[in-house]
C-alpha cells in the first residue's frame, strides 16, 4: 500500500466514512491528518457542476459551463489527437471550478440504437470507442483531474438499468463489452472507475468480485478508485471485498455504519478494507495537488467547441453537388431547430451553456440570403397544417431549401430507451412537403442515435449534425456553405429498419433479465458478416473533395502472433479542396474454427491533405489485431492461417487488401468448437439464437428460464415491479400523476422522471435520499406492497419520520 503510515492513524470509523461519499458530489475529509474535501461532476461532455444559488431540489441546475458535442458526434471525427485536446479543455474547466473528478467518459458499446443514452457513448465498436476514450482521458487527466470511466459494464439500455441481469457469455463480454475499458484502462490510467447498475451474470456490478477483483485489478492492473454510479450500491461489505472502493452518493452514514459492523463481526476482513481506503488516499492527494484558483476563457472554449463539431459531423449524402451552397444562392432555411437547436442529450449529462449558437443566426452572419419558416412546433408531434403550408410556401421560391429536423427529448433521454428508429411525425410531413416544393432540398439532421429515413430518396443532401454542442448551429453552417470540409464518418451503423438489428428479438429483456444471444455480432460485426442491407454502414461519411488509396504494403508475409505487423499505404486528395479522410483497417480470419465476424476493426488513422497531396499512412497490428478470446485458456490467443488486412473508406468500402500468415505461438490452446452445439452463430442468424444453443455458448442453463418470478416485494424490488399488487397500482398511478404535474407539460421530462423512480430499487430510496427515507420506512413500504397490513407498513413509516426530519437540510441542499 502507498499510504499504510496514514492508514494506521485512521480510527475504523474514520477508514468506513472515507468508503461513503459526503453527500452527492463530495467525498468525506479526514482534515487532521490532511486530507480534504473533493468534489466529484457529471460531465462527460462538459460540466454539470451544481449551483449553489438554484433553487432547492433542482436536479439540473448547475454553473454555467461549455458544452461539447456529445461523444456520439466527437466519435464520428475519428481524431484521437481532438479528443486529447477537448479533454484538456474540460480539465482546465474542472480546475476553475474545482472539481477534481470529471464523471466520464461514456464508454459503453452501441449494443442496440434504441438505447436512450447513446448519445452519451462512443460506438457499436470497442477498438474504436477504446482509442478515443483513452485519448480523451489523457486531455483530462494531464490537467491534474481524474476522470471516471463508465458504466463498467454491460449496461447497454436504461429500461430497468436498476435491476436488470445481462446474461452474456464470457467471450462476448471480453471481446465486446470489456475490450473498450480494458484499452483505456491500460493506456490511459484512468484514476476512476465507475460501475454500472445492473446485475451481471446474476451478481451486481458493484459487488462481482470476478468483475472488479478478478479482471479490472488483478487481470488489467487497475489500481484506481471503483466508485458506483449514483445509487449502484447494494451491499457496501460485499462491494468492498470485490474491489469496489466508494459509495456515491453518501448514505448519511448508514453504509459507514455498516462496514464498521462488517468488520467488527468479521464478516469483512479489515486487511481488504484497508486497500480499498489507501486508493481513496491516492485519490485525494493526487486531487489536492491540483486545487487553486484557475480561470478559462469561455470564448476560447465555444471556439474550440465549433471546431470539434465541423470535425465530427458526418455528411451522407451530396446529389449533384448541392452542397457547399454557392454564393448568391437564396436559402429556405426551415424548421424550428434551426433557430432552438438540438446540442445536447437530456438527463444527468444536461450542460447549461456558456453561449449558444442558433443556425438562423450563423447564415446572417455569414451574409447568406435567406427566408425562414418555422415548419413545426417542437413540443409537438402531430403536424400543423398551416406551418406545413408555409414552409411549402417558403420553399418554393428559393434556390436550395435547408430543412433542420430530428430527434427531440421527448424521444431520446436517459432513464428509458426509445420503442422505435422514428423521427417526430412532424419532422417526416415537413421533409416530404418540402422536398415536393423545391427539388434541391437538403436535411441537418439532429439527435444521438441512429432514424430511419423514409424521405432520404426525395432529398439532395442530408448532413448529419448529431448533437453538436453549443456551437452546433454556428458549425453546420460553416459546412454547408463549405468554409469548413466535412470529415467526419459514422461510428455506428444505421440500419433500413429496427426489425434487421441484431438485438431485436432481445431488447430490453424481460422484466428479470436481457440476453445477449447475438454474442459477439453486434453492429457492423452482423450486418457485414450475415449479408444484410443498411441504410449507411459502419464509417460511412462524405467529404466535399475525393480520396484515392494506393500502395499497401504489409511490413511482413509470415508473422508470429507475438510480432508487430506494419501495414502501409498512400492516400491521395484528389480532389480541389482541402480535406481529411479516416482511412480503416479490418482485419479478417480466412478461417477460424471459433466463430467469428467477418471483419473487425483493427487500426484507424486521419489524414488531413490539401488539393493533389498524397501521404504514407502506417498502421501497426499486434497480437490482438488478429485473436479471439478463448474462455477455455482464459487468455487471447490467435490460431494459425491466413488472415485478410482490408483498407477501407468505410466497412462496406474497401479500398486495398493483402493476406499475411500467421502462426501462434501458444501450443496448448485449442479453439473451442461450436459448429454442433451451436452451428446458429456460424451459418444461421445469430439474431434468432435457439435457447440450447445460447446455454451451449454460456456453458450452464440459461437463468430465469422455467423459473418463476417471485411476487415478493423488497427492498431490491422497484415500486414498477409491485403494479400488480391493489397497493402496488394506487402507488404506481399516483407517482405518473405527480411526475406529469411536475413535468410542466414536457412529455421527455415526465417520461424521464416516471421512469427513473418506477424502476428504482427501493433500497435507493434509502442510500440517495440522505437520511430522509429510513430503512425502517422501506420495511413499512414492502409491507404495504406485499398486502401485510398498510396500518402496518405506516406505523413503521411513521416511526422513521423522526429521523428522517433531521436529514431534509442536508438532502436539499446537496442535490
Amino acid at each position: 500500500m502507498k499510504h499504510s503510515e496514514l492508514i494506521e492513524k485512521l480510527t475504523l470509523e474514520e477508514k468506513a466514512a472515507l468508503c461513503s461519499g459526503k453527500d452527492f458530489w463530495h467525498l468525506n475529509s479526514v482534515e487532521r491528518l490532511g486530507l480534504t474535501e473533493i468534489m466529484v461532476s457529471d460531465g462527460p461532455h462538459g460540466l454539470r457542476k451544481q449551483n449553489k444559488d438554484k433553487k432547492a431540489g433542482d436536479l439540473l441546475g448547475s454553473v454555467p459551463a461549455v458544452c461539447f458535442p456529445t461523444a456520439s458526434c466527437t466519435a464520428c471525427s475519428w481524431d484521437e489527437e481532438l479528443l486529447t485536446k477537448m479533454g484538456e479543455y474540460l480539465g482546465d474547466e474542472c480546475k476553475a471550478e474545482k472539481i477534481s473528478v470529471l464523471l466520464g467518459p461514456g464508454m459503453n458499446i452501441k449494443r442496440s440504437p434504441l438505447c436512450g443514452r447513446n448519445f452519451e457513448y462512443f460506438s457499436e465498436d470497442p477498438f474504436l470507442a477504446g482509442s478515443l476514450a483513452s485519448a480523451f482521458i489523457k486531455g483530462v487527466q494531464s490537467k491534474g483531474i481524474g476522470v471516471s470511466i463508465k458504466h463498467f459494464a454491460a449496461n447497454n439500455q436504461e429500461t430497468r438499468r436498476m435491476t436488470i441481469d445481462t446474461v452474456a457469455d464470457e467471450r462476448t463480454l471480453r471481446e465486446i463489452y470489456l475490450a473498450g475499458f480494458e484499452k483505456a484502462v491500460k493506456e490511459s490510467k484512468p484514476w476512476t472507475v465507475m460501475n454500472a447498475y445492473n446485475k451481471l451474470n446474476g451478481t451486481y456490478c458493484a459487488e462481482n468480485e470476478w468483475l472488479l477483483n478478478h479482471v479490472l485489478r488483478k487481470q488489467w492492473g487497475f489500481d484506481g478508485v471503483v466508485v458506483t454510479d449514483w445509487g449502484a450500491e447494494n451491499e457496501i461489505a460485499k462491494g468492498i471485498a470485490a474491489g469496489q472502493n466508494l459509495e456515491m452518493p453518501g448514505s448519511a452514514g448508514l453504509g459507514a455504519q455498516k462496514l464498521v459492523t462488517a468488520v467488527r463481526c468479521g464478516e469483512l476482513d479489515e486487511k481488504a478494507l484497508d486497500e480499498r481506503v489507501d486508493e481513496i488516499i491516492e485519490l485525494i492527494m493526487k486531487s489536492q495537488e491540483t486545487l487553486g484558483e484557475y480561470e478559462y476563457s469561455k470564448e476560447e472554449h465555444h471556439e474550440f467547441a465549433r471546431t470539434v463539431a465541423e470535425n465530427s459531423m458526418v455528411l451522407l449524402k451530396n446529389e449533384d453537388g448541392v452542397l457547399p451552397l454557392k454564393k448568391g444562392q437564396t436559402v429556405a432555411v426551415i424548421g424550428e431547430m434551426a433557430k432552438k437547436p438540438r446540442y445536447q442529450g437530456a438527463g444527468s449529462s444536461q450542460i447549461v451553456p456558456t453561449a449558444l449558437d442558433c443556425a438562423f443566426d450563423a447564415f446572417l452572419k455569414e451574409g447568406v440570403g435567406i427566408v425562414y419558416s418555422q415548419g413545426y412546433d417542437s413540443s409537438k408531434s402531430v403536424t400543423d397544417v398551416k406551418l406545413l403550408a408555409d414552409a411549402s410556401e417558403c420553399a418554393k421560391n428559393a434556390d436550395v431549401a435547408v430543412v433542420f429536423i430530428g430527434l427531440t427529448d421527448e424521444f431520446e433521454s436517459e432513464g428509458f430507451d426509445r420503442d422505435s428508429l422514428e423521427i417526430p411525425e412532424n419532422h417526416v410531413d415537413l421533409v416530404n412537403a418540402v422536398a415536393n416544393a423545391n427539388p434541391n432540398t437538403v436535411v441537418v439532421l439532429s439527435g444521438g442515435a441512429p432514424v430511419v429515413m423514409p424521405w432520404l430518396g426525395k432529398v439532395k443532401a442530408v448532413l448529419n449534425a448529431y448533437l453538436g454542442g453549443q456551437a452546433s448551429g454556428s458549425a453546420v453552417v460553416n459546412l454547408l456553405t463549405g468554409k469548413a470540409n466535412p470529415s467526419g464518418k459514422l461510428a455506428e451503423t444505421y440500419p433500413l429498419s429496427l426489425a434487421d438489428t441484431p438485438a431485436y428479438r432481445r431488447f430490453p429483456g424481460s422484466m428479470r433479465s436481457v440476453e445477449y444471444r447475438e454474442s459477439v455480432y453486434v453492429g457492423y460485426r452482423y450486418y457485414d458478416s450475415f449479408g444484410k442491407d443498411v441504410l449507411f454502414p459502419f464509417g460511412f461519411g462524405l467529404s466535399y473533395t475525393n480520396f484515392e488509396y494506393s500502395a499497401m504494403r504489409l511490413s511482413r508475409r509470415n508473422i508470429k502472433d507475438t510480432d508487430t505487423l506494419k501495414v502501409s499505404f498512400k492516400i491521395k486528395n484528389t480532389g480541389s479542396v482541402a480535406g481529411a479522410e479516416i482511412a480503416e483497417v479490418y482485419v479478417s480470419d480466412s478461417e477460424s474454427t471459433v466463430f467469428r465476424p467477418e471483419k473487425e476493426l483493427k487500426g484507424f488513422k486521419k489524414v488531413f491533405l490539401e488539393p493533389g497531396e498524397e501521404k504514407t499512412v502506417t498502421v501497426e497490428l499486434d497480437k490482438r489485431a488478429f485473436a479471439y478470446f478463448n474462455t477455455e485458456a482464459e487468455r487471447w490467443a490467435v490460431e494459425s492461417g491466413e488472415f485478410t488486412v482490408n483498407v477501407g473508406a468505410s466497412s462496406r468500402d474497401i479500398r486495398l487488401s493483402s493476406t499475411v500468415k500467421v502462426t501462434s505461438t501458444d501450443e496448448g490452446t485449442t479453439a473451442p468448437d461450436y459448429r454442433k452445439s451451436a452451428p446458429t452463430y456460424y451459418t444461421g442468424d445469430p439474431a434468432n439464437v435457439p435457447d440450447e444453443e445460447f446455454a451451449a455458448l454460456l456453458g450452464k442453463p440459461i437463468p430465469y428460464v422455467n423459473e418463476p418470478a417471485s411476487t415478493e416485494i423488497t427492498i431490491n424490488s422497484a415500486l414498477e415491479d409491485a403494479a400488480g399488487t391493489p397497493a402496488g397500482r394506487v402507488v404506481n398511478d399516483l407517482l405518473k400523476n405527480v411526475f406529469k404535474a411536475m413535468s410542466g407539460g414536457n412529455p421527455a421530462q415526465e417520461r424521464m422522471m416516471a421512469s427513473m423512480a418506477l424502476q428504482i430499487p427501493i433500497r435507493c430510496f434509502i442510500s440517495m435520499s440522505m437520511g430522509v427515507f429510513t430503512p425502517e420506512m422501506a420495511d413499512g413500504l414492502c409491507t404495504i406492497l406485499n398486502g401485510k397490513g398498510t396500518m402496518k407498513g405506516l406505523a413503521k413509516i411513521v416511526g422513521g419520520l423522526g429521523e428522517a426530519v433531521k436529514h431534509i437540510g442536508a438532502l436539499m441542499s446537496s442535490i
